[in-house]
């Protein structure tokens, strides 16, 4: 069984439903430190004139040092999805799927939870769905108390789950294998693979192409089937 990790972000790039895809289960990992100005909270889309960024909007009273992912609340009355809304609004209106993904991406930004993890994962199934990408996943917090740090944590989680394959994104090799190639995941027994995803070029709304945007881009302008053989192309 191929087990793959990530911590949940929002409106990911095509790369991390790649990895999803590949892999036979998959686990949120949710329960970790939420980072200052990282992919937890933002994502990028394609403007007329350039990316532009959308953070969410998080109330950390207690700072961000104190702050993880499964407990991290939306700061009441920011008006940050209607914002976003509109910025995708006008940046997709014109594109060839726009009228196909819209609506069901509406309501669901309008009317999600308040929660920061509960939110991301329910938009990132929701767009496993919509990619028909049917992966079963399930959040480490639901899991109980999988002990340890890194490649520690992650090697008992693959022995909680069964996994005889480890699948990472290429970035996780420095901490998995700082002191023995394969880390304390390969020393158990597991097979470590890295995911090595070349960003595809496709035909977007506007020029020049600009790459690893949210997956919303690509499923604006190509579509379902054709996002699905560019994640399977580029995941080659």
């Amino acid at each position: 069984m191929i087990l793959a990790v990530m911590q949940p972000t929002y409106i990911p790039w095509m790369g991390y439903f790649d990895l999803i895809r590949s892999s036979d289960k998959f686990v949120f990992l949710d329960d970790v430190k939420l980072e200052k100005s990282s992919w937890h909270v933002r994502n990028r889309i394609r403007g007329a004139h350039g990316e532009i960024m959308l953070s969410q909007v998080v109330a950390t009273p207690e700072g961000r040092m104190s702050s993880r992912i499964n407990t991290t609340e939306f700061k009441p009355g920011n008006p940050w999805r209607r914002k976003h809304l509109k910025a995708i609004a006008m940046s997709y209106a014109k594109t060839p799927y726009y009228k196909a993904y819209y609506s069901e991406l509406e309501h669901y930004i309008l009317n999600g939870s308040h929660n920061l993890a509960e939110f991301n994962i329910g938009l990132i199934k929701l767009l496993m769905n919509l990619l028909k990408i049917d992966t079963p996943t399930i959040r480490m917090s639901e899991l109980g108390d999988i002990p340890g740090a890194k490649d520690v944590r992650l090697r008992n989680l693959c022995l909680h789950l069964g996994a005889n394959v480890y699948l990472s994104p290429a970035g996780a090799r420095d901490y998995i294998e700082q002191e023995i190639p394969g880390g304390e995941i390969a020393k158990a027994g597991v097979e470590v693979r890295y995911q090595h995803f070349e960003h595809p070029v496709y035909q977007q709304a506007y020029q020049p192409f600009i790459s690893h945007l949210g997956v919303i881009d690509a499923l604006f302008n190509l579509g379902q089937e054709n996002t699905l053989a560019a994640l399977k192309e580029g995941g080659k």
